[in-house]
């Protein structure tokens, strides 16, 4: 009976011991916030110390893409660490499968002993249905996590709209400190558990409507703001012109009204970046007080972009650095003194986040992610050898459906769409050079053999897609809409105007729809302020 006891304290100090071992990991996810909106990134316009300190004690990505830059999808490639193709989860697509939430990084890292929690806004339907709806609580894992804090749809700014913050509302009624404050709880609850913890925060913060914590107010007071250089459409001229048919330039005239619309815009937007700001600072602080500030990992970032206005674009989607790139900053408390404060320009992007935080974690990614462990580009950035990502947008109007390549010097991107209107477009940017991708270098004669090069590293992107696209959810489609030879009849069945609903149902190899106008119409309508 003594050595039963005693071999079940042995097993109990290991698995504490074990469990001590592991870091915590925190993630942390603003919404639509631009890396360019971020003091650490060089914008002396916006005031968020704790991001600037972090990126100080840690490690700041100069070049981190969202693979697609638009909430549902991001997220959802996030948690999976797989290309949109591949995760299968966007609006006007479908949810994310059951089977792939699986394989997530929050289930993984509970399976494997970690206390897990969540808060903010989930973004996308765990289901295998076909609603990408995600205003039921049926919808949302909320059984996956061991203490969720997540919400409906885009969730509320108001903390008292959000069921599982509202206890939070009298002291911060802004639902972005309250998520701090929440985080102060479950940080507490799982020291007492002896687990090593991952907490996932989704805030609201940047996402419109853009409307701040008047906590904050005084942050902003009397501050006007310089417009970006490439602002307006005066810098949209030498866009490809499918870039320019969709919401993002036509819709957000807040952003160019006028010019006291646009400083009233930027202010609410800086302000509640300050809100997210101010809560990664409650949330160090908390770690501190619970003592395991030194073996706790902060992963801050965002899941889109922004346009605020530049090349007269307003929201994300596209493929251009202000839409597509966010923030990424990773601070490892063990790292050495010396070795912190470091930056990194080779790409990275948002299917790396999953990978990376189970390297953290001790736990092997799966073989069906597609990002890479960012330690080893920290630690031995030599050894980094991804020099690319694809950038890709499925969503939307047909003509602003596309696919791109990125380098850390270069940028690619093939618009696919054409009718009388316009043809297939080809747009390349020495973005090292040219961050304001202010000219097309595809017709440069001194550009050609970087061309070529693009060319290529895009075919091989499609070359990927083309394997390893879902079946389901319509994602087939884009082995042609993106082929680069494909002409306009082979493309003309996968354009939305032309499929014939009926076979959208049937789930092919080669899906097709066709959408009704009228239903079209409505739901745009009704979904406009719910998508982001």
């Amino acid at each position: 009976m003594k050595k039963v006891i005693l071999s079940f304290v042995v097993c109990m100090l290991t698995a504490s011991s074990f469990a001590q071992e592991r870091p915590n990991i925190i993630f942390l996810l603003s919404d639509d916030q631009t890396s360019i909106a971020t003091g650490c990134y060089g914008n002396d316009q916006v005031i968020t110390p704790n991001m600037d300190n972090l990126a100080e004690e840690g490690v700041l990505f100069e070049n981190h893409y969202n693979t697609t830059a638009v909430c549902m999808a991001s997220r959802a490639i996030i948690l999976t660490g797989m290309y949109e193709y591949k995760a299968g989860c966007n609006f006007e697509h479908g949810p994310l499968r059951k089977e792939k939430f699986a394989k997530s990084y929050p289930v993984l890292l509970r399976e494997q002993g970690y206390y897990t929690g969540f808060a903010g806004k989930f973004g996308m339907p765990v289901s295998d249905g076909n609603s990408t709806r995600h205003n039921s609580w049926d919808t949302l894992p909320i059984d996956a996590f061991d203490n969720w804090a997540g919400g409906l749809g885009q969730t509320s700014y108001q903390t008292a709209k959000n069921k599982y913050i509202a206890k939070y509302a009298k002291e911060y009624p802004h639902s972005t400190r309250a998520y701090a404050a929440w985080a102060k709880d479950f940080i507490a609850e799982a020291k007492q558990t002896n687990k090593p913890f991952c907490m996932s925060i989704s805030f609201k913060a940047p996402h419109m409507p853009f409307t701040p914590d008047q906590y904050f107010d005084y942050v902003y007071k009397g501050k006007t703001y310089k417009k970006p250089e490439n602002y307006g459409a005066e810098n949209a001229t030498h866009l490809a012109p499918q870039a320019k048919t969709g919401r993002q330039y036509k819709e957000y005239g807040f952003w160019r009204d006028s010019e006291e619309s646009y400083q009233k815009t930027i202010k609410n937007y800086n302000q509640l970046i300050h809100g997210v700001d101010y809560a990664l600072g409650m949330i160090r602080k908390t770690l501190e007080e619970q003592g395991v500030a030194d073996n706790t990992i902060i992963i801050f970032t965002s899941d889109n972009g922004y346009s605020c206005g530049a090349h007269n674009f307003g929201g994300k989607i596209l493929a251009y650095e202000e839409a597509s790139k966010s923030p990424l900053i990773i601070y490892d408390p063990r790292t050495p003194e010396k070795e912190r404060g470091v930056r990194r320009a080779e790409v990275t992007a948002n299917i790396d986040m999953a990978p990376t935080i189970l390297n953290y974690a001790g736990i092997k990614a799966p073989s069906n992610m597609d990002g890479e462990n960012l330690s080893l580009l920290i630690e031995k950035p030599k050894k980094f050898k991804r020099e690319t990502v694809a950038l890709t947008n499925m969503w939307g109007n047909d003509e602003i459906q596309a696919m791109g390549v990125v380098s850390k010097e270069w940028k690619y991107i093939y618009w696919q769409y054409e009718d009388n209107r316009m043809k297939p477009t080809e747009e390349l940017y020495h973005i090292e050079k040219d961050r304001l991708e202010m000219t097309n270098k595809v017709n440069d004669p001194s550009a050609a053999k970087q061309l070529k090069v693009m060319r290529s590293l895009y075919d091989e992107q499609l070359d990927k897609l083309k394997k390893e696209a879902t079946t389901d959810n319509l994602y087939q489609k884009y082995a042609v809409l993106f082929d680069r030879d494909a002409t306009a009849e082979d493309k003309k069945p996968y354009l939305i105007g032309t499929y014939k609903a009926s076979e959208k149902k049937a789930k092919t190899s080669k899906p097709s729809t066709k959408k009704n106008k009228k239903n079209k119409n409505r739901n745009k309508k009704k979904n406009k302020k719910k998508r982001d």
